[in-house]
C-alpha cells in the first residue's frame, strides 16, 4: 500500500548524519539527501574526498574525519552535528570493508578488522546517534548486505558481521518503537561501487563467480540503491533493499541457503581452487590494506577510509 505524500517522512529542512559517505553509498546518498533539502554530516576517514564533497554540497553540508571503530570520534562528529544543525533526524550507518578468504587462512587481523568495522561499527554509529533519533522520533538506517541473508564460502567475516547487523537493526527497531523513533535494515547485493570492482578483480572471487547466476553476480547501478534509500526514509522502513530480486531472497532465505551449499557442492572442484587462490600463504596474494580491505586496490589516493558497499 503507498503512503500519500502527507504521511512520507520529508527530509527537507531536517538533518541527516551518514557514515562512509567519502564514496559510493554514502557519498551518492549525501547528495541525493542534500538535493532534496536536508543538512548532511558526511563521516568518514579520507578527510580531503569528505572536504572536497562537502564543498561540492554547498551549504548545509559538513564533514567530519570520524572513524567508526572510535567511539570517541563518532560522539565528537555527533555533538558538532548537532551543535551546527541543530540536531540529527536521519542516520545512515554504512562504513564497510571486505577481504577475501577462508576462515582457516585468512589472517586474524583481517578477520578482527572487518567484524570491528563492519559489525562494531555500525553498533558504535547506532549508540552515538540513538538518542537523538529517539528524541526526534527520527529514522535510523543500518547497512546490512544480501550476505545477510545467504552466507557463502570465501566471505565468512563479511556475511557474519552482516548477519549480525540484521539482528542488531531488529532488536533496537524494537526498544526504539516507544519513543515514535523507527529503524531501518538495508539488504543491497552487488552494487556498483569501489569495494565491489575490487572484489570482483579477487581471482578467487572471478572463479566463485561463474558459479553464480547472472542475475545475481552482475553488479546493479548505484543509484538503484540510492532510490531504495530514498524511499526507506521517507516511509522509516524497516527493511529496504536492491535489486528488487533481493525481498525474494528475504523471504525464501531458508530454501536458497541450503541450495547454496548443494550448489557449491556439486562444483567442489572450483571451491577448492578459489580457496587455495584466496590462501595468503599460496604465493599469489597481494599485499592487502588493514585500513580498507580489498577496496585499496581500486582506489586512487588518498585511500584511508572504509568503503561503502
Amino acid at each position: 500500500m503507498s503512503r500519500s505524500p502527507a504521511n512520507l517522512f520529508d527530509v527537507n529542512g531536517r538533518t541527516v548524519f551518514i557514515t562512509g559517505a567519502a564514496r559510493g553509498i554514502g557519498a551518492a546518498a549525501a547528495e541525493r539527501l542534500h538535493a532534496k533539502g536536508a543538512n548532511v554530516a558526511l563521516v568518514g576517514l579520507e578527510p580531503e574526498l569528505l572536504e572536497q564533497n562537502a564543498a561540492r554540497l554547498g551549504e548545509r553540508a559538513l564533514h567530519f574525519e570520524a572513524d567508526v571503530t572510535d567511539f570517541d570520534a563518532l560522539q565528537r562528529a555527533v555533538a558538532h552535528t548537532v551543535e551546527s544543525f541543530g540536531g540529527i533526524d536521519v542516520a545512515i550507518a554504512n562504513a564497510g570493508l571486505a577481504f577475501t578468504g577462508t576462515l582457516a587462512k585468512t589472517p586474524v587481523e583481517e578477520v578482527e578488522r572487518t567484524l570491528e568495522v563492519n559489525l562494531l561499527g555500525v553498533w558504535r554509529t547506532d549508540r552515538a546517534v540513538i538518542e537523538q533519533i529517539t528524541e526526534r522520533r527520527g529514522y535510523l538506517l543500518n547497512i546490512a548486505s544480501l550476505s545477510a541473508v545467504t552466507h557463502t564460502a570465501l566471505m565468512g567475516p563479511y556475511t557474519t558481521a552482516k548477519s549480525g547487523v540484521e539482528a542488531l537493526s531488529d532488536a533496537l527497531r524494537m526498544e526504539s518503537a516507544p519513543s515514535g523513533a523507527r529503524v531501518g535494515c538495508a539488504y543491497f547485493g552487488f552494487i556498483d561501487t569501489d569495494l565491489t570492482r575490487a572484489a570482483y578483480a579477487q581471482p578467487s572471487s572471478g572463479l566463485l563467480n561463474q558459479q553464480t547466476p547472472a542475475f545475481v553476480r552482475n553488479p546493479a547501478p548505484l543509484s538503484r540503491a540510492i532510490d531504495a534509500i530514498e524511499r526507506g526514509i521517507e516511509r522509516r522502513s524497516a527493511r529496504v533493499w536492491a535489486p528488487r530480486w533481493i525481498g525474494a531472497a528475504i523471504t525464501l532465505r531458508g530454501v536458497i541457503q541450503p541450495l547454496l551449499e548443494r550448489r557449491l557442492e556439486r562444483n567442489s572442484a572450483a571451491l577448492v581452487e578459489a580457496m587455495h587462490m584466496a590462501d595468503p600463504t599460496s604465493g599469489g596474494v597481494a599485499e592487502r590494506d588493514l585500513q580498507l580491505g580489498v577496496a585499496a586496490q581500486a582506489l586512487t589516493p588518498p585511500a584511508r577510509t572504509p568503503i561503502s558497499r
